[in-house]
């Protein structure tokens, strides 16, 4: 936007503002979605997806840059645990959150590849 609006307000096509918007859409999905596999397949409750949730923000202001790592792995399994599951369930309920979150992270990196790919080729062309 900074570009369209700040530089160049002719240079952007309507092909690549859709496909920017599509993979701004897919990006949110994407994070959203490795959350919601990879918690629901280690047999996690709503609670504990809620944890993360609230992890995720609380933890990028606490102990950046580590925080969004530590702070959800905490909570989910403190919620497990207060849910009457047992430690080793609670560990694996925390540690797929945690894959989620690295899944989720690597996904919208990709996707945030290929945003800048689409952006620098419709500049330049």
């Amino acid at each position: 936007m900074l570009y369209q609006f700040g530089i160049n307000s002719h240079e952007l096509s309507w092909v690549s503002w859709t496909m920017l918007i599509l993979l701004t859409i897919l990006l949110f999905l994407a994070d959203y979605l490795a959350n919601l596999h990879f918690v629901d397949k280690a047999g996690g409750s709503k609670w504990g997806m809620r944890a993360a949730t609230i992890g995720l923000i609380v933890g990028s202001f606490v102990i950046p840059p580590f925080g969004v790592i530590i702070v959800p792995f905490v909570l989910v399994l403190i919620t497990e645990l207060v849910q009457k599951k047992t430690l080793q369930d609670s560990l694996k309920v925390a540690v797929a959150t945690l894959i989620a979150f690295l899944s989720g992270t690597f996904a919208k990196a990709v996707i945030q590849l290929i945003m800048i790919v689409v952006f620098v080729l419709d500049v330049i062309f």
